[in-house]
Formats: structure tokens, C-alpha cells, sequence
């Protein structure tokens, strides 16, 4: 699979925008600011596909990226304090939507930064992934902040912490920075892909 063959085909900001489900999709899910657009650039092997931001909150819209055999699929970031309501309730719907239409997703790669524990909103997507019945893998952003010692101990937590309902679910270490953990994130879309297309 040629990761490099995509291109950005749309963003869509309201839930009645949203368009068909017609090939496999591979989401990317998680807080503001974590880190979804440099994490999509790394896979994709492209430096701005996906635009980053510093400032948390600007990924408003869902965005599709299409390849030839699915499409990629990243998911406005959650949890950031200062969005109005009103734009909190067209998030709540939009997401609501995109994951009750009865699109193809054949995995979400759920994003959390390494260094601190889940958010309760971390909490409430994974707790709404394993309800769904949505295969899901943990992915620990922004790993390269941490030394070996800080590496291995939050390694460790963040497998406490996500606790029982976790088990089983893999747990992908990421760094954007040194490309720590592509080639596992591709490998696990690719096998998702293989099995869709079954």
C-alpha cells in the first residue's frame, strides 16, 4: 500500500454535510492539540497534508483524505475549554452522526499525550468506542518529550490506567518527530483494510 498516493478531498463542518460511506474508513480520534494532523502528515509521509496548529481547537471539521483503497478520516479534537456551547453542540452532533450513520470505519486510532494520564474525556470516547463495538487502538503521542526512564514508567501507567476494559487493545507508542510507531500504525490499517475487503 502506497501511503504517499492521497490527496485531501474535503472537510465538512455540519452533520447533514457529511457524504456517503462508500470505501473503508481509518479514523483519527482525540483532544485538541494532541496531535491528530502531525500524526496523519508522519503516515502519510507528507509534511503539510493535514494543517497543525500550535493553538488547540483548530480542527473544527471532519476532514477526508482520500487513497486508493480507503479513506482517512480526521476527527474534530474534543475537550478544549473555551469553544462556545453552540459550537460544542454542532461538534456533539457532527461526531454523533459521523459515528451512528453506518459508515465503514474499520478502526479508530484513539490519540493520548504520553506524558499525562486519559482526560475524562479520553475516557468517554474510549467508553463510547468499546460500547459501539468500534475497534480501537491507544496511540501515546508526543512519546520523544519523554527520556528513557519517564518513557518506560508512563508506558507502564498509562496500561494501568486504561485498566481491564483496555486489555487487548493495542497500545502504540508515537513520536512525530523521530517517526516512532508508523510503521505499526500503518501495518495495523493495512491489516484492518485487508480484512474489509474480505
Amino acid at each position: 500500500m502506497n501511503w504517499q498516493q492521497v490527496t485531501f478531498e474535503q472537510s465538512f463542518g455540519t452533520a447533514s454535510q457529511l457524504p456517503v460511506s462508500d470505501l473503508p474508513e481509518i479514523c483519527f480520534s482525540g483532544r485538541s492539540n494532541v496531535g491528530k494532523s502531525s500524526l496523519i502528515n508522519r503516515v502519510l509521509g507528507r509534511k503539510s497534508l493535514a494543517r497543525v496548529s500550535s493553538k488547540p481547537g483548530k480542527t473544527v471539521t471532519v476532514n477526508f483524505y482520500r487513497l486508493p483503497e480507503c479513506r482517512l478520516v480526521d476527527l474534530p479534537g474534543y475537550g478544549y475549554a473555551k469553544v462556545p456551547f453552540a459550537e460544542k453542540d454542532r461538534w456533539s452532533d457532527l461526531m454523533e452522526t459521523y459515528f451512528r450513520s453506518g459508515r465503514k470505519i474499520v478502526r479508530v486510532f484513539q490519540l493520548m499525550d504520553m506524558r499525562h494520564p486519559p482526560t475524562e474525556f479520553d475516557w468517554a470516547m474510549l467508553d463510547f468506542l468499546q460500547q459501539s463495538g468500534i475497534p480501537y487502538t491507544v496511540v501515546l503521542t508526543k512519546c520523544d518529550k519523554l527520556n528513557k526512564t519517564e518513557f518506560a514508567a508512563r508506558l507502564s501507567a498509562m496500561r494501568a490506567e486504561l485498566g481491564t476494559p483496555a486489555d487487548g487493545v493495542a497500545v502504540i507508542p508515537f513520536s512525530a518527530l523521530n517517526g516512532e510507531g508508523v510503521e505499526q500504525i500503518r501495518a495495523q490499517a493495512e491489516k484492518d483494510l485487508a480484512v474489509a475487503r474480505l
